[in-house]
């Protein structure tokens, strides 16, 4: 069964449509890229995963079980989200952030337990941050923020996580580190990604990592193209889709792998 099961669904504001006719399945292990450009409904997708949008038609299960007889704190034990910003408003420390993550485990008038706390720890320390824990989160940089925010999805102990643009406004450096770390969690875990993109060598780069990969092309609101990163992630369908010259190109790494990326070369005007 897999972890989450869009079957054609439709969604709209008033006479505009946003998404059409759309199906997909991710898998344990599995991560699933939403490609396409501004305002294709990526996002739009990724809400109504959530359950923070309905669709206007249409059914999305997780687990087996239509989202729409699940409760707010249910999903939250199914499906954690990573937003691609979030501000820094309050001066909470590191740990406390994290901490919200098990909200929907905590009573409202509880405090938290031992087990709630020995999580936090543990989730710092898969993404590498447990050094940070005692310092203000509004004094992070982007990328250790960005860390934060995997951190506290990671503690909800989900099976999948819902990621939109996790390394967007972020450095080279970390940039790279989001995703080294993104590839660590699926072979250690097991963990289940959801993500929407701009960046198609995202998709290219879990691919030379051999993490099970698929990605779909996203525009006019629907689904053009779905399949493996190499399958579907060919000049063509860039030129379809970006209205962009772009070249695909290996390039051997060892023996065993081959580096696939895409140069962009020109828009298509």
């Amino acid at each position: 069964m897999p972890l989450l099961e869009v079957q054609n669904i439709n969604f709209g504001y008033d006479q505009r449509d946003v998404l059409k006719d759309i199906s997909f399945q991710v898998n344990k292990g599995e991560i699933f890229f939403l490609l396409g450009p501004n305002g294709c409904g990526k996002t739009t997708l990724l809400d109504c995963v959530l359950g923070l949008l309905r669709p206007r038609n249409g059914n999305i299960h997780l687990n087996g079980t239509n989202i729409n007889g699940i409760k707010p704190e249910s999903i939250a034990r199914q499906v954690a989200y990573v937003p691609q910003s979030h501000e820094k408003t309050f001066p909470y420390t590191v740990r406390d952030i994290v901490l919200m993550g098990r909200a929907s485990y905590i009573g409202l008038f509880a405090s938290p337990s031992e087990e709630d706390m020995a999580i936090v720890e543990e989730a710092l320390a898969l993404v590498g941050i447990l050094h940070l824990r005692d310092r203000r989160y509004t004094q992070l940089s982007g990328g250790e923020g960005q860390l934060v925010m995997i951190a506290r999805a990671l503690a909800q102990k989900t099976p999948l996580i819902v990621m939109d643009e996790p390394t967007a406004h972020l450095d080279f450096k970390h940039e790279l580190v989001i995703m080294e770390t993104i590839v660590d969690l699926v072979r250690e875990t097991g963990l289940s990604i959801l993500m929407a993109t701009h960046f198609p060598n995202h998709a290219f780069y879990f691919e030379n990592n051999d993490i099970a990969t698929r990605v779909t092309l996203m525009n006019d609101n629907r689904f053009l193209r779905a399949g493996s990163p190499t399958e579907v992630l060919s000049e063509d369908n860039l030129k379809l889709i970006y209205n962009i010259n772009a070249r695909v190109v290996s390039y051997p790494i060892d023996l065993d792998h081959e580096l696939r990326q895409v140069i962009p070369i020109s828009t298509n005007n």
